[in-house]
């Protein structure tokens, strides 16, 4: 299959959403939910054009903060039946969000202190280590999920189970998507998969992974906040991170024997699909629910080590956990009457209460956890149930609006062959007044604020829509990144 050389046709309906009529190779429509104000990428739309092109696929969408990735653009939402694919998912499966809040108040702590406390406990970068799992621990992992971690505090000695607490324990699982666990199986995770996570639980990665300590700026509804436990001022913890390793051998893996089928000799890699129903078909949702699994407890165990320095500093500290929910997976959901492999790349589940119907979430709608970009706003939002048309999926984040090099420039033996989109005075007036760690120095602007999109506007595309309600806006005091 050749992808789209031209950007198909985009008929705008309405103030937020645009429409990509089937045609050509094309099997089903398309569709983008946007702003005028939104920067879309002629490359991001042709990768979504090319989605829609695949047998399987029954319903194709973007949210606002699309933008171009590994042959499926981030920010995309396909609906697939019988069929499961790995590009869809992306290299990093259950990259997600994890947000805690503190008893505390802006001003009351030293969040400058507590971040470089944090940032000694929580290894930031590519290829860390951390926790040090022996066979039977990751294996564990991989079966239990999140549930797996008092067996492992009863074994090791590590410094996060010093934060261990059965009673929190319990409620924290009550909060996390899926309990913290899906159906996995060890025989189906890849042996570079082993050895090159084992290793890695605890540690944050590089990227656009982040630690945050931020404070609440605006309250939206009131109501829920309090069933949130959440208050103007108050300081909170948001953790952004996801399988590691782990999870990029499986996907890479897998996309391998995708490739390989008979069904995708005539399209790339990025492109390949297994049907549901094949052998490598079910070995990829079991390696894909184990990573998901890795990704749930890499969340819980950073989170251990967040609260562990909160109770260093202040004594016993409640740091309870709101929600954790992942923006990179592919579930079998039932939409419409149909059954269909829901993949969400950059993108996050958005159930509204009847979805949630026997979890702690059942009045409220299923939380959201958006981000923006280090130095801007993030939110917190519930589902209404009202998104039946993006598969009860909102965006992820705010999303990129140039390359990571375009960022940061190009040099070659300490010339400069590309100038940076983004000078360092602007990084440094983007960030003023937030304390920033950072493990990689040198490719930190490739993250500025300047390089997203305006996570305001994205948000309120999501509101205006009547797929969330807002709850509340956070500002980040401290910002730790890969």
């Amino acid at each position: 299959m050749r992808m789209a050389e031209t950007a198909p046709k985009l008929i705008r309906i309405d103030p937020f959403r645009l429409h990509m009529e089937r045609r050509g190779r094309m099997v089903t429509d398309a569709n983008i939910f946007a702003s005028r104000a939104v920067k879309l990428e002629s490359d991001a739309i042709r990768q979504l054009c090319d989605a829609a092109s695949l047998p399987p696929a029954r319903k194709v969408l973007a949210t606002a903060d699309i933008h171009v990735g590994f042959g499926v653009p981030i920010g995309a939402v396909l609906g697939l039946e019988d069929a499961i694919m790995p590009p869809a998912v992306g290299y990093d499966i259950n990259c997600g969000m994890r947000l805690l809040h503190t008893p505390f108040s802006r001003g009351e702590i030293d969040t400058d202190k507590i971040a470089a406390d944090i940032a000694r406990d929580i290894p930031l970068g590519e290829g860390r280590e951390n926790l040090q799992l022996d066979k039977a621990g990751i294996e564990t992992v991989i079966n239990k999920g999140v549930a797996a971690v008092p067996a492992l505090a009863q074994k090791s000695g590590h410094r996060a189970w010093e934060a261990f607490d059965p009673d929190q324990f319990y409620d924290d699982l009550q909060r996390i998507e899926e309990n913290g666990r899906l159906p996995a199986n060890p025989a189906a995770v890849p042996k570079t998969a082993i050895q090159k996570g084992r290793n890695q639980l605890g540690t944050l990665g590089g990227g656009n992974h982040f630690i945050e300590i931020q404070y609440v700026q605006e309250i939206f509804d009131a109501d829920l906040a309090k069933t949130f436990g959440i208050f103007k001022n108050q300081i909170v913890v948001m953790i952004h991170s996801g399988s590691r390793r782990f999870g990029y051998e499986i996907a890479d893996q897998y996309m391998n024997v995708a490739a390989a089928r008979p069904e995708n000799a005539d399209r790339p890699k990025m492109l390949s699909y297994l049907p549901t129903h094949s052998s490598a078909g079910k070995n990829y949702i079991a390696a894909m629910a184990a990573a998901a699994n890795f990704g749930f407890t890499n969340r819980h165990i950073m989170a251990l080590l967040v609260r562990r320095c909160f109770n260093r500093m202040f004594g016993p500290t409640p740091l309870k956990l709101i929600y954790d929910v992942t923006h990179n997976m592919a579930k079998l959901e039932k939409h419409g009457g149909n059954r269909l492999w829901v993949h969400r790349k950059g993108a996050t589940r958005a159930f509204g209460p009847e979805r949630m119907t026997g979890s702690n979430f059942a009045k409220t709608g299923q939380p959201i956890i958006t981000p923006g970009s280090m130095g801007t706003a993030s939110f917190l939002l519930v589902g209404t149930g009202n998104s039946a048309e993006s598969l009860s999926s909102v965006n992820h984040g705010a999303g990129r609006v140039m390359s990571r090099t375009a960022a940061r420039g190009k040099s070659r033996r300490g010339r400069i062959v590309t100038p940076a989109l983004i000078s360092d005075e602007q990084f440094k007036r983007s960030m003023k007044g937030i304390k920033l760690i950072a493990g990689d120095r040198r490719k930190i602007k490739e993250e500025a604020p300047g390089a997203y999109k305006d996570i305001e506007e994205v948000v309120r595309i999501v509101v205006e829509c009547g797929w969330a309600k807002p709850v509340a806006r956070m500002i980040p005091l401290a910002v730790l990144k890969g």
